[in-house]
């Protein structure tokens, strides 16, 4: 038998994953403008061509690689390091897992942790370790570890340090999976979630001092202090920035990506939790009908949801 929450969080895993390939569809178009353009000219609705060129719809990386993941796990029925490595490699260099056959967008950390893969670096060293190797690649594709029910933070950091490393990055890849499990489990506010999976970061990570001090701006409440570039402090300050200033899906991912810069991870991340947070039916009809090829994200749903919960 199975319980009633194990069903409710294997349908919240359309909420999640959905609210991101939404988000990051929404921010393709624009990627790399500033945000006094996107000021005059803000992103209200599904917008095709744009930075890449590609039609409305259109996912990047970001939603590749958390497909990429989810594939991995329901195929391997369990978190294989050197599986997941292959299906990247297979998604960068074949564009599996893209809509078009055609991976147009992947960050320099990424990339260069997938090709150590290729050139026989064992999967959890393949990531690069320095201070610059602080982007925001794992935090973007990082949600699907969500729904794994007793998921330890040390599985966590692995899969971050397929391609990022360094202490920074995992611990933002935990405090992320945090946030989305209390959401998934409790019923709280915004905020609320936010400060209980804080708690649990600063006690778990207190030998880390250090690396916790950068994550002490991520409760930015001014809008001129928020930064939304690919540093993965900046992205997830600004994630926190638009949940805490909305009170709908909409809202949250259409500020995310208005802020300009790394406008699809942005969005993708913030949609991500927005997603789980209001539910798949605050998602715009009209943008999820816009997504080619969503159908096949909904059936890896449900296979996924097998997984997680047996149900």
């Amino acid at each position: 038998m199975y319980s009633m929450s194990s069903l409710k969080n294997k349908n919240k895993i359309k909420d999640g994953i959905c609210g991101l390939i939404v988000g990051d569809a929404l921010g393709v178009p624009v990627e790399f403008e500033s945000r006094s353009e996107l000021e005059k000219n803000p992103v209200k609705d599904m917008r095709g061509y744009g930075t890449y060129n590609m039609p409305p719809g259109t996912w990047s990386d970001d939603s590749s690689m958390a497909i990429a993941t989810m594939a991995s796990i329901v195929n391997s029925q369990s978190i294989d390091y050197d599986d997941l490595m292959r299906e990247f490699l297979e998604w960068i260099e074949n564009g599996k897992y893209t809509q078009y056959n055609d991976t147009f967008d992947f960050g320099n950390t990424t990339s260069k942790g997938i090709f150590n893969y290729k050139y026989g670096i064992e999967p959890i060293l393949c990531g690069g370790n320095t201070e610059r190797d602080n982007g925001n690649g794992s935090l973007m594709r990082i949600l699907p570890l969500a729904y794994i029910p007793d998921i330890t933070y040390e599985t966590i950091e692995n899969v971050s340090g397929l391609t990022h490393r360094h202490i920074r990055s995992k611990i933002a890849c935990v405090f992320y999976i945090e946030i989305a499990k209390s959401m998934l489990s409790n019923d709280l506010s915004i905020d609320e979630h936010i400060k209980s999976a804080g708690d649990k970061i600063r006690k778990h990570y207190e030998d880390y001092p250090d690396e916790l001090c950068h994550f002490d701006n991520i409760f930015n409440d001014t809008l001129d202090d928020v930064r939304s570039g690919g540093y993965v402090i900046d992205t997830f300050e600004s994630v926190i920035y638009c949940l805490k200033n909305t009170g709908n899906y909409k809202d949250a991912v259409l500020k995310a990506v208005n802020l300009g810069r790394d406008t699809d991870t942005v969005g993708a991340i913030c949609g991500g939790l927005a997603g789980i947070y209001y539910g798949f039916d605050e998602i715009p009809e009209e943008w999820i009908c816009e997504i080619p090829k969503i159908e096949k994200v909904f059936e890896l749903c449900e296979k996924y949801g097998e997984y997680c919960y047996g149900c």
